[in-house]
């Protein structure tokens, strides 16, 4: 299943820490242990998190799994 990513939008990690409540190092490892949705790279240095994957994260923090 392909996701259309060209109208959602990106969210830098001040905006996912102020949605979220976790600081930076917690979202981190909840990315490596597969419970957070994971950054894109959009350049040398610079990462973001969809918009979309942070909503649904909020919405059901403890059942959020990355898909396999």
């Amino acid at each position: 299943m392909t996701i259309d990513r060209s109208q959602d939008n990106l969210l830098r990690y001040p905006e996912v820490r102020a949605r979220t409540s976790l600081a930076r190092s917690t979202i981190e490892k909840r990315v490596k242990a597969g419970t957070f949705p994971a950054p894109i790279q959009i350049s040398a240095g610079l990462v973001a998190f969809y918009e979309s994957d942070i909503n649904e994260w909020i919405a059901n923090p403890m059942g959020w799994r990355a898909a396999a």
